[in-house]
């Protein structure tokens, strides 16, 4: 996936798509859709620690050898010196942090960010606690597809998985608002089997995008 940011990452005509297919959606269920984008789910401190260590380390070896002076006295003020620009280096450029950390410390930061999300943006707050969010997080390439408690009552929350694999593999090829579309209209429809429409129904939360906060990193 490529390094963009979470406003970039949809373009306004996407963006405009995104909010059709919610608006849609929601036309046949009481159910509430928000969808949402983030640059990152975390700032990963720890994997730019070891990264920057580690390769401080690496390049103060290699001076060492090639200058035929490797001696402890040397190589540790070195790898200490070359430390601060690795770090610099490595907080600046998130790809490099990625071999620093594991998938699952990736999976539960997206779960947490999500979680976050869902009651920094009052997701929680509709009427029959019917709110789902649909939350991508770019660097993790990650999705999370999150309900409220009136939602889990009666549909699981693995029930979700198969859309989560859809809009992930989506977005690795390419086609994130082609695969999100998609994936809003099918929870429009399981929506719909539980939570049909009322008639004095109104619409609680926004249709447009939501747009993550920048994690500094």
């Amino acid at each position: 996936m490529k390094n963009v940011s979470a406003e970039d990452f949809f373009t306004p005509a996407e963006q405009e798509l995104i909010r059709q297919a919610v608006a849609k959606a929601e036309g046949a269920t009481s159910g509430e859709i928000a969808t949402m984008v983030v640059a990152r789910s975390d700032r990963y401190l720890e994997a730019v620690t070891l990264g920057s260590v580690l390769g401080a380390a690496s390049v103060a070896l290699l001076i060492a050898v090639s200058s035929h002076h490797v001696t402890i006295w040397s190589y540790l003020p070195l790898t200490i010196a070359l430390y601060f620009p690795a770090q610099r280096l490595i907080s600046r450029v998130p790809a490099l942090q990625r071999p620093f950390i594991a998938q699952r410390r990736l999976g539960e930061a997206v779960k947490d960010r999500a979680i976050r999300a869902f009651y920094e943006k009052r997701l929680y707050r509709t009427r029959h606690e019917t709110g789902i969010l649909i939350f991508i997080s770019i660097f993790e390439r990650k999705v999370w597809i999150l309900g409220d408690r009136g939602i889990n009552a009666r549909i699981p929350p693995e029930s979700w998985q198969q859309l989560v694999q859809t809009l992930t593999e989506g977005i690795r090829e390419g086609r994130a608002c082609e695969a999100l579309c998609k994936v809003i209209k099918s929870c429009g429809e399981e929506l719909s089997r539980h939570f049909p429409r009322e008639s004095d129904d109104i619409n609680e939360l926004k249709d447009e995008i939501l747009i993550g906060e920048k994690t500094e990193g």
